[in-house]
């Protein structure tokens, strides 16, 4: 007990208590009160509550559906991913209460910052509430249940993760089109979706994501220097042998922001224009002691 205590941060607590006000202001605000859905657990919340009798509320759903699912995969995610998704849920759900019965935000009909503009509360909606979901992320919870379920078994059916959450998305949007018998409020929903991931990515990742460079050059010496000497960083040097022509050559490692790319470019033009280069994205860069 003592060791999972040590684990926890109170300053991931403070960012997912933030994290989870977000979400249900974006949810709230936006997606609810226009009848659009959000994606995985939230979605199928706003569903449930919309189809149920008035006392199941919306945050009574996303409770009684999130924990169990965070509780499941508790052994496969560990404990402080556990504890920190289920404390994310816990605001997440008493901010949408307060939102929608306490505090004097009329979100029975319309949004209150987009009225019934379709368009805009599904961007706003998905924006707001990737910036809730991403912000959780980063501290090392999770704000929706199926999250932790495409995790434990998406390797089983022979899926991607991501594969995973997006078939079940479809499937609720395709079962939300037939309960209300319309598809635009699902279409629109699919923009919500969209709108949602790329702020997760935003967040998650920054602005100044990172690229990982392989260069494969005769010159590496001349090339590492430059390299070095401009973006005063290091770089790993590591010897291969030309598969074809069987010579001798050094696989340079580098990682730059995507606004060096081209400056890089130039550098090993100039030395190597033979050099062969490899640019990948890179989700995170981190020193283990850092």
């Amino acid at each position: 007990m003592k060791k999972l205590f040590s684990s926890l941060r109170w300053q991931n607590f403070v960012m997912l208590f933030i994290a989870g006000c977000i979400n249900a202001f974006g949810v709230t605000v936006f997606l609810a009160p226009v009848k659009l859905y959000d994606s995985g657990i939230s979605g199928t919340s706003i569903l449930l509550s919309q189809v149920t009798p008035e006392s199941w509320s919306l945050s009574i759903f996303l409770l009684l559906l999130n924990i169990p699912l965070f509780l499941f995969g508790l052994k496969k995610q560990g404990v402080s991913f556990t504890v920190y998704s289920v404390f994310t849920v816990a605001v997440y759900s008493m901010a949408s209460w307060l939102i929608t019965d306490v505090l004097p935000i009329d979100v029975s009909i319309a949004s209150p910052l987009a009225g019934q503009d379709l368009l805009l509360c599904a961007l706003f909606g998905g924006i707001v509430s990737g910036v809730g979901s991403g912000i959780t992320i980063r501290n090392g919870g999770a704000i929706d249940g199926i999250e932790v379920m495409a995790v434990i078994f998406a390797k089983r059916l022979g899926i991607t993760v991501g594969t995973f959450v997006m078939i079940y998305n479809v499937i609720l949007y395709i079962i939300c089109g037939i309960v209300i018998n319309s598809w635009i409020l699902p279409l629109y929903s699919i923009v919500t979706y969209a709108a949602g991931l790329k702020t997760i990515d935003f967040v998650v990742e920054g602005i100044d994501r990172s690229k990982s460079v392989m260069i494969v050059t005769e010159k590496a010496k001349e090339i590492n220097a430059a390299l070095t000497e401009e973006f005063k960083c290091g770089t790993t040097l590591m010897s291969a042998t030309g598969g074809y022509s069987n010579s001798e050559k050094t696989v340079i490692y580098f990682v730059v922001n995507r606004f060096q790319i081209y400056k890089m470019k130039n550098i090993i033009r100039t030395i190597d224009p033979k050099a062969f280069v490899a640019i990948t994205d890179v989700a995170d860069v981190f020193k283990s002691n850092g």
